[in-house]
């Protein structure tokens, strides 16, 4: 889309409110014999209500192609991964044993982002901000400089479906990449597996790549992995084809889909349903790599449980 097209679209979205409210006094205050002059005046309401239509239209597609009035690059790029691994406030101690074996510490950190890979611990805040937790976080944060700390988030177990959306959008207006990894903090990776892996995926849109599974589910209150929402998934109640929790990948233009429409995604009680929820509404390319099965026996896989 053109320059030139891409602001008019936004200059058409900031002035549309004006204009339907104008469009609503005006039909509201209308005699209601109407004069030649009043049909005239009408017509042209219809008119610039169809204009209005057509741009909220063409402002959708910009969205969708990932033109975002707001969406500023903070570093430079593109880079081939943005690798969020989830953690908590009590996980210290894994984070450590992390830094200690697969994660590079702060020198080898930047030289992996020269190679082209970003890894973060991702984390959102206390639910009292500006606590013991927080303070805690930001000083290791500062003594580390390996963390995307969520601001809009509130970091709690049963919020892990909304971390992953904030994850995915945060991360996708702060790099230019080409796959955002989601990555559990029980989770050790073969970093150099899983280089390999998006290396020979470079340029390929609209992949979902994960350990795909289905399964149960749970309807009942109090047991484990219960989900409010059982009602929804019909009278077999399975949940439909998702990547697993563990890890799971999204090409960049999945995220920026997650980052336009984060408002309107609906979250049900995991996060691997919420993701898997989200790309079967769009044209997602569906990839089961059995390497991406942490669990699995394989000698090739590029994960496994810490």
């Amino acid at each position: 889309m053109e320059a030139a097209n891409l602001c008019r679209l936004w200059q058409d979205a900031e002035n549309r409110t004006v204009l339907a409210n104008l469009l609503k006094k005006n039909l509201g205050q209308r005699p209601m014999v109407l004069s030649v002059e009043d049909k005239l005046a009408v017509l042209g309401c219809k008119d610039l209500e169809r204009r209005i239509v057509e741009a909220e239209m063409d402002l959708t597609l910009a969205k969708s192609q990932g033109y975002l009035k707001n969406n500023l690059k903070q570093t430079s790029g593109p880079f081939l991964a943005v690798i969020g691994v989830f953690t908590g406030f009590g996980s210290r101690l894994q984070r450590n044993g992390f830094r200690g074996s697969w994660m590079p510490k702060v020198d080898a950190l930047k030289k992996l982002e020269e190679r082209g890979v970003v890894i973060r611990f991702v984390i959102g805040r206390s639910p009292n901000k500006g606590d013991s937790l927080d303070r805690n976080i930001d000083e290791e944060s500062r003594a580390t400089q390996d963390f995307l700390i969520l601001e809009g988030h509130e970091e709690a177990q049963e919020e892990l479906p909304k971390k992953a959306k904030f994850f995915f959008s945060t991360a996708v207006r702060n790099w230019d990449a080409e796959f955002y990894v989601k990555v559990d903090d029980n989770i050790d990776l073969d970093l150099e597996g899983i280089i390999g892996l998006l290396e020979k995926r470079r340029g390929q849109d609209s992949a979902y790549i994960g350990c795909m599974k289905s399964g149960d589910v749970i309807a009942e209150e109090g047991k484990s992995w219960y989900e409010p929402d059982w009602w929804k998934f019909g009278d077999q109640k399975s949940y439909f084809r998702h990547a697993g929790t563990s890890l799971f990948i999204l090409s960049k233009n999945l995220a920026q889909y997650i980052n336009v429409n984060s408002a309107s995604l609906k979250t049900y009680a995991h996060d691997d349903v919420s993701v898997g929820s989200w790309m079967m509404g769009i044209q997602a390319t569906y990839i089961d790599d059995n390497r991406l099965c942490c669990s699995s026996i394989r000698q090739d896989k590029v994960c496994s449980l810490a």
